[in-house]
C-alpha cells in the first residue's frame, strides 16, 4: 500500500479485491484476514473495512467458522478470452512493431518453467488435457524504468529450442520464427487492471494503480495457436494507437482499423 495515494488504504485493498473477485481468483474462497494483512502489509482494521465494503455490495459472504466466500457470478466466455472476428488483429505492422519494441528495450527474465498447461491456457492453445507448455515471465524496461510484466505460454514442442538465456537476448517472436514457426495473425484484447501487491513491485507502482492489461493469442500461417500472452503495462509509459477509416454506404458506415501501433516512452 502507498500512503501517498489519494485513496485510503482500505479502499485500495477493496478495489484490488473487487477486481480479483470478478476475475474468479477467489472462487474457492478468500484468504484469511491474517493472510490478507501480510499480503498487503496493512493493519487488520484496514482489511476489515475493505471486506465490509465488499460484503455491503453483495460481493462476498462472511460466515463465522466458514470463512469468506465469493458471491460473484461470472458469465462464461468462449475460449481464449471470448474473441470475435471483429476483435481479430492482423499482424501486418503489429509484428514489426512488437519486435522493434523488443529490440529497443531491455528485459529481465523472472522465470521460465516447463509445466502442464492450466485449463484456460490449454483451451486457448488448443492443447489436449495435460499438454505441456513453456511458461515464461519477464519484465521489460525502457530507460525510464519498468514498462511491462509479460507472461507467455507456448506449446512445449515449439519452445524446446529456447529458454531463459535466449529470452533474455531476443524478442520471443523472433525466437519463434528462428524455430521455424511462420507467424500469421493475432487476436488481442485490451482492458484495464489494478496492480495488486505481487505485481506492483515489478512495475514500480503503488498497489491499486491502474494498468493496461493485454491478452494476445498468436497463430501461425496454418491458423494454429502458437502463443498465449498476458501483459500488464504502465499506462504512463505505453500507449496503443489505431488508425480508423469509415467505409460502407452512407446508411451503413462502419469504422475499420487500418494500422496498429504501440508506442512506449
Amino acid at each position: 500500500m502507498n500512503a501517498l495515494m489519494p485513496l485510503p488504504k482500505y479502499h485500495q485493498v477493496y478495489l484490488v479485491l473487487r477486481e480479483q473477485l470478478h476475475e474468479g481468483k477467489f472462487d474457492q474462497g478468500l484468504p484469511s484476514e491474517l493472510a490478507l494483512m501480510e499480503h498487503y502489509a496493512v493493519a487488520r482494521v484496514t482489511i476489515r473495512r475493505a471486506l465490509a465494503q465488499l460484503a455491503q455490495e453483495g460481493l462476498i459472504s462472511r460466515e463465522p467458522g466458514r470463512g469468506t466466500r465469493s458471491l460473484v457470478k461470472r458469465s462464461t466466455s468462449p475460449a481464449a478470452g471470448g474473441y470475435t472476428k471483429s476483435q481479430q488483429a492482423r499482424l501486418t505492422g503489429l509484428l514489426e512493431n512488437l519486435v522493434t519494441m523488443g529490440l529497443s528495450t531491455s528485459v529481465k527474465v523472472l522465470s521460465v518453467v516447463r509445466m502442464t498447461a492450466p485449463m484456460d491456457v490449454a483451451s486457448a492453445l488448443q492443447l489436449p488435457d495435460q499438454g505441456w507448455v513453456q511458461k515464461a515471465q519477464r519484465v521489460r524496461y525502457t530507460k525510464e524504468g519498468p514498462l511491462s510484466h509479460i507472461t507467455t505460454w507456448i506449446p512445449d514442442n515449439i519452445a524446446s529450442g529456447f529458454g531463459r538465456k535466449e529470452l533474455a537476448k531476443k524478442p520471443i517472436l523472433m525466437l519463434l520464427e528462428e524455430s521455424g514457426v511462420k507467424v500469421g495473425r493475432a487476436e488481442q484484447s485490451i482492458s484495464a487492471k489494478l496492480a495488486d501487491a505481487s505485481m506492483a513491485p515489478h512495475l514500480d507502482v503503488a498497489v491499486g494503480s491502474a494498468l493496461l492489461a493485454v491478452n494476445r493469442l498468436i497463430f501461425d500461417v496454418d491458423d494454429k495457436p502458437i502463443q498465449w500472452l498476458h501483459g500488464l503495462y504502465r499506462p504512463d509509459r505505453y500507449e496503443y494507437q489505431m488508425q480508423l477509416s469509415r467505409v460502407g454506404g452512407i446508411d451503413a458506415k462502419v469504422w475499420v482499423s487500418k494500422e496498429l501501433t504501440a508506442n512506449f516512452h
